[in-house]
């Protein structure tokens, strides 16, 4: 059955984590649409005002959907050595904590863009 249910501002997720599987309801440019989602390996889902990402954490992968301009799309990040992800109402930081690194996506203006900051140490 299901596990988690996650929502963003006008969609919701529910993970059968158990399962590799998810059902995905509400506005389809919000999240509510993951029709195309493999779900799994699937170990936490994050989201922000308009998307979802789901963390493959044992694989170093993880899949994006969505507001495209507010994180819904992650297809140029690195997710090896991902250990959390955090979010703010548009955009994601990934932390790769053992490396001292993080990677961000989203909106600049919205914290997206992580280029300058010093995660090491």
């Amino acid at each position: 059955g299901v596990t988690d249910i996650f929502s963003t501002e006008e969609a919701f997720v529910a993970l059968k984590r158990d399962l590799g599987q998810a059902v995905c309801w509400g506005n389809p440019a919000r999240g509510g649409d993951c029709s195309g989602v493999d779900f799994g390996s699937v170990t936490d889902v994050f989201n922000t005002e308009a998307s979802f990402v789901a963390l493959k954490k044992g694989l170093g992968e993880a899949v994006c959907w969505g507001d495209q301009d507010l994180g819904g799309n992650c297809s140029s990040v690195d997710f090896s050595s991902v250990t959390d992800i955090f979010s703010t109402w548009k955009a994601f930081v990934a932390l790769k904590k053992d490396l001292g690194q993080a990677v961000c996506w989203g909106p600049a203006n919205a914290g997206g863009d992580c280029s300058s900051v010093d995660f090491s140490g």
